[in-house]
């Protein structure tokens, strides 16, 4: 299996751009989404210097339309699993099916300038503490006051708050742990941003979702989310919200990927991903001669195409939050018949049924007896349909 990741804030280069005008089509594609995002992106992906595209307003809107730039030449039909990372969501969400791409850069393009502004109100800041035990270090995060605002796996955390809480922090850091000052306008994904998400969600509520096509993971808690409705709501809250990268990792190895294939800007994620996911298949594309590698993966790894309605495997999960109970007697291997009833959520108002999508074999429980489940979160896996 293959997932395809949109890169975050801070993976940005000057004129990375600049290869893909070549591509037919490309500069028209930017100057459209320009206008919806009300930046220039020609000039930030190929003239623009460091210090030009480190500004928020400017940086989320040029890293959509760089990851959907870059998606458009690859055969994403075949792909199974998305994810982004931050506003790498944005992009996600369209390749997912869940927004188009013009919502996808004119959301971003909000995103951008609010939590500039939010940015503005207050001096604050993020650093990466890198090593140390990981419960340790988010202790010392919060006792300095501070939000542990990105947790990216492979032993790195952001933490980010008051600049005095960053001062504390790097004065007494976590046993065996590196820190290191971000040069970033301010503390994202904290409760900092708030104006940012007030704006943000005013301009999403007259969005019309679609239902994802893939499996796409969420940043709040790694699981794959089913209902377009809800991945809109999770990406206006995660202005304030946790990234929350190790858990995506880890429901990237709970699904069995072997290969993953990152967007331009490539680097970030690939790097987290060698750290954490040992022995699968990476692919960073950068310009329009990584393509080749890109889709040379994508067709050994991904599902094979089918002309079935429906795909060889599937992640069943919840509507709901509660507590989930499997069917008593189903067990992994078992086949399981199209819109069968594997478990039920418990929740206040009652039992909500859980039903298989296809028909196939429960290939691995996800989530088991009594554990506390929050809506989209992955419950089973269907797969060798029958």
């Amino acid at each position: 299996m293959l997932a395809v990741l949109a890169p975050g804030q801070g993976s940005q280069k000057p004129g990375f751009l600049t290869p893909w005008l070549a591509l037919p089509g490309a500069e028209a594609r930017l100057r459209w989404w320009s206008a919806l995002s009300g930046v220039d992106l020609m000039h930030l992906g190929t003239a623009a210097d460091a210090d030009e595209i480190k500004d928020t307003a400017k940086t989320q809107p040029l890293l959509v339309a760089a990851a959907l730039l870059t998606a458009e030449h690859l055969p994403m039909a075949d792909v199974p699993v998305v994810a982004g990372h931050s506003v790498g969501e944005l992009a996600a969400s369209a390749l997912a099916g869940v927004l188009s791409a013009e919502a996808a850069i004119t959301l971003a393009g909000v995103r951008g300038r609010e939590m500039a502004a939010a940015c503005a109100l207050q001096p604050t800041g993020m650093s990466a503490v890198l090593g140390g035990d990981p419960d340790e270090v988010i202790a010392k995060i919060e006792a300095a006051g501070l939000y542990p605002a990105n947790r990216n796996g492979a032993g790195q955390v952001v933490a980010a708050g008051s600049l005095d809480g960053l001062e504390k922090l790097a004065a007494e850091p976590p046993a065996k742990a590196r820190i290191t000052a971000l040069k970033v306008a301010g503390a994202f994904h904290t409760p900092f941003m708030s104006p940012a998400e007030e704006a943000l969600g005013k301009v999403a509520a007259g969005i019309v979702t679609g239902t994802p096509s893939k499996i796409q993971l969420s940043n709040l808690d790694g699981t794959a989310v089913e209902d377009g409705a809800v991945m809109l709501q999770r990406l206006v809250g995660q202005v304030t919200a946790p990234v929350r990268w190790d858990l995506v990792m880890q429901t990237l190895a709970d699904l069995g990927v072997t290969a993953i294939v990152e967007l331009a800007p490539a680097g970030t994620l690939a790097g987290l991903a060698k750290r954490a996911l040992k022995g699968i298949e990476i692919v960073t594309v950068n310009t329009p001669d990584d393509l080749p590698a890109a889709r040379d993966a994508i067709a050994r790894h991904a599902a094979a195409p089918s002309h079935e309605p429906h795909p060889e495997f599937s992640i069943v999960v919840a509507a709901a939050a509660g507590t989930f109970a499997p069917a008593a007697d189903l067990v992994e291997g078992a086949p399981v018949g199209d819109g069968q009833v594997i478990g039920a959520i418990q929740t206040r108002q009652g039992p909500v049924e859980v039903a298989a999508h296809g028909a196939g074999v429960l290939v691995e429980w996800l989530a088991h007896h009594d554990d506390p489940v929050a809506p989209g979160q992955a419950l089973a896996r269907i797969g060798g349909q029958i």
